[in-house]
């Protein structure tokens, strides 16, 4: 991800907004991951299955899942 420029307050609306639906998305994929639930996104007009692409992080919340 790009870095957030430091006059951030100096930016359209439309592009601060941007740039915090980029960093809410990316947060939610790593916490669905984390946990080990799927993550489906709309793509080239069809469900797309993320899950198989983004490697999935054991914590021990889902250690005692499998388990």
């Amino acid at each position: 991800m790009k870095t957030v420029p430091q006059r951030v307050q100096e930016l359209p609306l439309e592009k601060r907004a941007l740039l915090a639906l980029k960093a809410a998305v990316k947060k939610a994929i790593a916490e669905r991951t984390r946990e080990g639930l799927p993550v489906y996104v709309w793509s080239g007009g069809h469900v797309v299955d993320l899950s198989s692409h983004i490697p999935r992080v054991q914590t021990r919340r889902n250690r005692a899942r499998v388990r």
